[in-house]
């Protein structure tokens, strides 16, 4: 069932932060959710380094990083896609 969940905030973060993000992403839907769920993990990790992984109630400070984690990596993996589909393009 964590896969599911992860899957889940995955495509959820991706959306999000598509939307965030100014201009037209041009990723496909199943990489969205791929970057969402690593800016997720990415978010995780910032949180348990800083010390806010495990509070009461709900852990907004975690789900904030999430968010910026996901939009970060949406952000670099959308030039980085981009970049490879205009050279392949190219060729």
């Amino acid at each position: 069932m964590s896969w599911l969940w992860a899957i889940i905030v995955g495509f959820v973060l991706g959306l999000i932060a598509k939307a965030i993000l100014p201009g037209k992403q041009q990723i496909p839907l199943w990489l969205t959710t791929v970057f969402g769920i690593l800016g997720s993990v990415l978010g995780n990790a910032v949180a348990t380094w800083i010390g806010v992984e495990d509070t009461k109630g709900i852990d907004w400070t975690r789900h904030l990083l999430q968010l910026i984690g996901a939009v970060v990596v949406v952000g670099v993996g959308d030039m980085i896609w981009a970049s490879i589909k205009g050279s392949r393009q190219r060729a």
